[in-house]
C-alpha cells in the first residue's frame, strides 16, 4: 500500500491513474476479507486491523488528491474505519486530518522536486 501510494502522490496521467485503480483493487480485498465481520479478525480490534489502522488517517489525503474513496462503493471497508477511530485506544493517537493533509503536502512537495 506504501509503495502505491508513494506512485498515486508523484506521479501523473497513466501512472497516477495505474496506481489508483491498483489501490481500489486493495480496498476490494480488504472489503472482501472483512465480510460481514466488525473486525478482520472478528468481533474484536486485532492484529491486523491495528496494523491497517494507520493507513486510516490517508484517506483524507486519497480523496483530497482523487477524490476516489467513497461509502457506497466500499461500505464495509469505510465502517470499519469509522469502528476503529471510535476506538478510545485508537482515537488518542490518530492525528487530525489537518496535520496528515500538511504532512502529505510536504512530502509531494520534495518527491516531486527530487
Amino acid at each position: 500500500m506504501c509503495e502505491i501510494a508513494l506512485k498515486f502522490w508523484t506521479t501523473e496521467g497513466e501512472e497516477k491513474e495505474a496506481a489508483k485503480e491498483e489501490f481500489l483493487e486493495c480496498l476490494k480485498l480488504f472489503e472482501e476479507q472483512l465480510g460481514d465481520k466488525p473486525y478482520f479478525g472478528g468481533d474484536n480490534l486485532g492484529l491486523l486491523d491495528v496494523a491497517l489502522v494507520p493507513l486510516i488517517c490517508y484517506f483524507y489525503t486519497y480523496n483530497l488528491y482523487g477524490n476516489f474513496i467513497n461509502e457506497d462503493k466500499y461500505p464495509k471497508f469505510i465502517a470499519w474505519a469509522k469502528r476503529c477511530t471510535q476506538k478510545e485506544s485508537v482515537s488518542k493517537c490518530f492525528p487530525e486530518e489537518h496535520r496528515v493533509k500538511e504532512f502529505i503536502s510536504k512530502k509531494k512537495k520534495n518527491l516531486n522536486s527530487e
